[in-house]
């Protein structure tokens, strides 16, 4: 009798805590400091174009260029023509799909979600079944059960 509560309690408090705490996202930034100038500098704006010219490396982005008719190249022979506000403004945009990644996370996620699942469903001493076709019976040979 308490081990079966402990146990629903326990399911309880990891749900709870899945659906609170691992869920919300945090975001942080650097805020820039009330002395600094609104005029970039040109490490500043170099650094930007590296930026810039990192993003227009990955696959991504030279997927979309062609979807719209452009290539890498024209793009960089664009930038010198763009101001330095322009460039800032690209560069924290390439900056956006840099840190993007290629889903690996949101993969790794899902299957740790499953595996917990799992992981609770089997110190509530339930049992997973499943079936290879919603024809099959409960005693059919072709069912596969774990547990």
């Amino acid at each position: 009798m308490i081990s079966t509560m402990r146990n629903r309690m326990l399911a309880t408090f990891i749900t709870a805590y899945m659906v609170l705490f691992v869920t919300s996202p945090a975001f942080a930034a650097l805020i820039p400091s009330i002395g600094s100038s609104p005029h970039t500098t040109g490490e500043t704006l170099q650094k930007d174009i590296n930026t810039i010219q990192r993003a227009l490396e990955t696959k991504m982005v030279q997927e979309k260029l062609r979807a719209y008719g452009l290539t890498s190249e024209e793009v960089a022979a664009k930038l010198p023509s763009m101001s330095p506000d322009q460039i800032h403004t690209l560069a924290g945009a390439s900056n956006d799909v840099l840190a993007g990644g290629d889903g690996l996370g949101v993969i790794i996620a899902v299957l740790i979600i499953i595996i917990l699942v799992i992981i609770v469903l089997k110190l509530l001493h339930h049992d997973i079944i499943i079936r290879m076709s919603s024809l099959d019976d409960y005693h059919s040979p072709d069912l596969a059960y774990l547990g």
